[in-house]
């Protein structure tokens, strides 16, 4: 798996005694995103797809609407004490006429990979308004297809399987199937990557798609629904208050505790079919 793992030496220990042995660690190192050569930022994120992720952070940020605003993406001069490049550095040139970020002192874009808002300065400075508004969008499917996507993302989690340390995301459709996965040792990141996919797949806006994650609703994930005209957000684990309020707002339908033949259903409860 390359980069993806690591293997380190353990001490196991267990009721018959203890022994050393190799485990598989999901590796973490730090992406840097630059735009127009300008350091945005840094993302501590298992590596791979990682021109998905700084497309799908700069869509949740409201900076692109579409895989044009784009001109380049390449990887910079980044090396380490071997002279080798890291892969640890991403530039995006942005498509003429697509008004560079704001990079003021409202917003800090320092991210870490278990809490993609730490650092921004207030709610009100985080809080953006998508170009895609999903409150009006007629996505549905039956509850028994939702209750069966948990086990179809767990069964496509093909590095979380060898370390056991890796959060997931996906999209699918009204049919239940899931469209993309994606992993990540950060919710966000994981997020960020499927929704990079769909942004230069030219899919975006996704108002007949839903967003899968393998963990907790978070207020930054429901945003990040809401920036590419998500219409549903469906969490194995909880929402928080501020996940359920912003869903509320932008009309999206927020599913918590997705386990096995139960949910919660928080918001828009009318997409979930049940009959």
């Amino acid at each position: 798996m390359g980069r993806v793992t690591v293997r380190k030496p353990v001490l196991k220990l267990t009721t018959r005694g203890e022994r050393t042995r190799p485990d598989v660690l999901a590796a973490e190192e730090p992406l840097e995103i630059r735009v127009g050569g300008r350091a945005l930022a840094v993302t501590m994120r298992t590596p791979g797809h990682d021109v998905e992720l700084a497309h799908g952070f700069l869509l949740s940020e409201g900076v692109l609407g579409s895989r044009e605003d784009v001109r380049t993406a390449r990887y910079c001069d980044s090396v380490d004490d071997h002279g080798r490049n890291t892969y640890n550095v991403l530039d995006l040139a942005l498509a003429e006429g697509v008004p560079a970020p704001d990079t003021g002192v409202e917003r800090n874009f320092y991210t870490t990979s278990s809490c993609g808002v730490c650092g921004k300065a207030a709610l009100d400075a985080v809080k953006l308004k998508t170009r895609f508004a999903p409150g009006g969008s007629e996505f549905a499917l039956t509850a028994d297809l939702l209750a069966k996507l948990p086990d179809q993302l767990r069964a496509r989690q093909k590095v979380f399987d060898a370390t056991g340390g890796l959060h997931g995301a996906a999209l699918f459709d009204a049919s239940g199937e899931l469209l993309v996965v994606r992993e990540d040792v950060g919710r966000h990141n994981a997020v960020d990557k499927v929704l990079g996919w769909a942004l230069l797949e030219g899919r975006v806006p996704l108002p007949g798609a839903g967003l899968l994650v393998s963990g907790r609703a978070s207020f930054e994930l429901v945003q990040k629904a809401a920036m590419a005209g998500l219409p549903m957000l469906a969490a194995v684990s909880a929402p928080s208050s501020l996940a359920v309020e912003l869903a509320e707002e932008n009309g999206i339908t927020l599913v918590g505790f997705l386990r096995g033949e139960s949910m919660n259903i928080y918001t828009r409860d009318e997409r979930v079919l049940r009959h």
